[in-house]
């Protein structure tokens, strides 16, 4: 076996893509024997250092609503959660956290949230063209879910450059487990084609240990991952929201999600990959074992201080110490020690060596 997922692994390395059984071959072995997830480890830092050096790239996290439309089964904002302390940023509210980051020494933001529809084509338009006149040196990046077509041209048009919009699953039965039916994967798929086609480095991504997944769903995401070739991949361990009907399921496994930050390494060189916060909620040490499985991106919170505890995706979610922008010395100086730099940039994705 050692010898066969050796020839999968080469394989990766030389050519960017497998099929679904070598994905399930690879990711089954990895998990069993540790001395394999090491030489994993050790060929994606490899590549990590080729394109990126020691630097880590900081993105200012700013969380722009909790109001949503949608009522994912497993989302702690979710539209039907009664719990939920609701709140929305105004545009001031926002250029003040890109003020406030940008003097930090950020150089992109990241403006998340429900799919609000308050934040129409007119007003989102306005606000990104507003950093965009403020802030000509820094990257402007979207994750506010599903729009149309004609809305991320506009955007785009507008100064944003990212946009990240997580699949999920590409298993149209597990996808179907987490969402109600009004939410359909097609549409997911097609926004995710449609951003690409645009212009936007556009950024996909799942939660690793969903409710329900198995490696055979994850070995299709790998697939998907691999012909879609995203700028930027978002995974994190699914860590439980109290009120969800996923309240008690367990959370995803650090392990594994850091054996698939590397393979995502390995698979796609120069792609842009966060050591998350559900990472680093889940590990104390999450974001410099991020960085040595691959990982070259970390999001602090921009966010005031009083909305943080209202955007609950997931219960205990971190968003101070190195988690947040002020504690940026903090995060610093876990970096350093751990042998890397953040570095002051927009942080683009680089261009594929030949």
């Amino acid at each position: 076996m050692a010898s066969t997922t050796r020839l999968i692994l080469n394989d990766l390395h030389a050519h960017g893509r497998l099929n679904h059984q070598q994905w399930l071959t690879l990711l089954a072995e990895a998990q069993s024997a540790p001395a394999f997830a090491e030489e994993i480890r050790t060929c994606a830092h490899a590549i990590r250092e080729r394109y990126f050096g020691r630097a880590v790239y900081i993105r200012g996290l700013i969380e722009i609503s909790n109001y949503c439309r949608n009522d994912c089964y497993y989302c702690g904002i979710r539209k039907s959660n009664g719990e939920v302390s609701r709140y929305r940023l105004s545009p001031n509210e926002i250029l003040q956290c890109c003020r406030q980051g940008h003097d930090l020494g950020f150089r992109t933001f990241v403006l998340q949230g429900g799919e609000d529809a308050w934040f129409n084509d007119d007003r989102l338009a306005r606000l990104v063209a507003a950093i965009r006149a403020e802030f000509p040196d820094s990257a402007i990046t979207l994750s506010l879910g599903e729009r149309s077509r004609e809305s991320y041209e506009r955007l785009f048009a507008a100064g944003a450059n990212r946009y990240l919009l997580r699949h999920e699953a590409v298993n149209p039965d597990l996808y179907a487990s987490l969402h109600p039916p009004r939410q359909r994967l097609a549409n997911r798929l097609d926004c995710l084609r449609n951003l690409q086609a645009i212009g936007y480095q556009a950024g996909a991504g799942f939660m690793v240990g969903a409710p329900g997944q198995t490696l055979a769903h994850i070995a299709e995401d790998m697939v998907f991952l691999g012909d879609f070739r995203p700028a930027m991949v978002g995974i994190g361990p699914f860590i439980p929201q109290h009120a969800t009907s996923y309240a008690h399921e367990p959370a995803g496994s650090v392990d594994l999600t850091l054996i698939l930050l590397s393979l995502i390494r390995i698979m796609l060189p120069n792609v842009l990959l966060p050591a998350t916060t559900a990472l680093g909620t889940m590990d104390p040490q999450g974001h410099a074992k991020g960085m040595r499985a691959g990982a070259n991106v970390v999001m602090p919170n921009l966010s005031p201080a009083d909305v943080r505890g209202k955007y609950l995706l997931y219960d205990n979610k971190m968003s101070f110490g190195s988690e947040a922008a002020e504690g940026l010395d903090t995060l610093r100086q876990h970096m350093a020690e751990a042998g890397y730099k953040v570095v002051v940039a927009r942080g683009d994705q680089p261009p594929l060596e030949n």
